[in-house]
């Protein structure tokens, strides 16, 4: 709980960082102002692009007390609306997972390089980005020290959905994840069922990773996102968010 009578505030700006080859990106930058130091936040945007709710949702993270960085994972595919953007990296097979892991690295190397973070950075993500999330937690050459991942989407995936962009399932490389990992899905979701879901957790438990799953059996796919109304689900987000605050609190610091 904050003290009504505690400095707060915040800085947020979209800023350019160094991602995958040396490449330069955009990436929405907010962190708290005050004594510090702070841990910090990577979050990896969903399929609808980097858009306003992951602009929120970086700056709810600095009012937490963590300094955040969301990159433009479709950075190279253009600009314009993020509906628009995503639309064509959709229709290309989605953005290739080598590119999101290097882009994750270059942010995660930033965050540890300001003097006032702590050293300890986690990782978020929502659909896409909650598999991106596992992703970087199980091959992030820098690391992190937790993974959040939201009803992360083909983590388990058959071999006809492999392709060039996405060559290798992310659940064949459980034993590698280096990282705390909580998980937040929805009964009703169509990607993942709860039966992938399952699967998951099973290898998570044959590899004895530090994990914890939440299953919320009255939502389904997006049911953090108050501007789709036919996906929000009130009582599993505010539930949702509160399990995110505590894992991160034991995890980070």
């Amino acid at each position: 709980m904050t003290d009504t009578r505690a400095y707060e505030g915040l800085i947020a700006e979209t800023i350019t960082v160094q991602g995958d080859g040396g490449d330069s990106i955009y990436a929405y930058f907010a962190r708290p102002l005050g004594e510090g130091p702070f841990p910090a936040m990577l979050l990896l945007h969903h399929i609808p692009g980097w858009d306003e709710w992951y602009r929120e949702t970086a700056r709810r993270y600095a009012h937490h007390g963590y300094v955040t960085i969301c990159p433009d994972l479709y950075y190279r595919d253009g600009s314009g609306e993020p509906e628009d953007v995503a639309a064509k990296v959709r229709a290309e097979g989605g953005a290739p997972d080598d590119r999101v892991v290097g882009d994750a690295d270059g942010c995660i190397a930033y965050l540890r390089s300001l003097p006032y973070v702590t050293g300890k950075v986690g990782v978020m993500g929502t659909c896409s980005g909650g598999r991106h999330s596992f992703l970087v937690g199980c091959r992030s050459s820098e690391g992190v020290d937790a993974v959040v991942d939201c009803w992360g989407g083909n983590v388990v995936m058959p071999p006809e959905n492999l392709s060039e962009r996405q060559p290798v399932a992310p659940i064949d490389y459980t034993a590698d994840l280096a990282a705390p990992l909580l998980g937040l899905f929805g009964e009703n979701d169509f990607s993942p069922t709860p039966d992938q879901v399952a699967e998951h957790e099973a290898a998570l438990q044959r590899e004895g990773k530090d994990y914890e799953f939440h299953m919320y059996p009255n939502a389904g796919h997006g049911f953090f996102y108050y501007n789709y109304p036919q996906a929000y689900a009130a009582e599993a987000a505010v539930d949702g968010w509160e399990k995110i605050w505590d894992f991160l609190e034991r995890k980070l610091g």
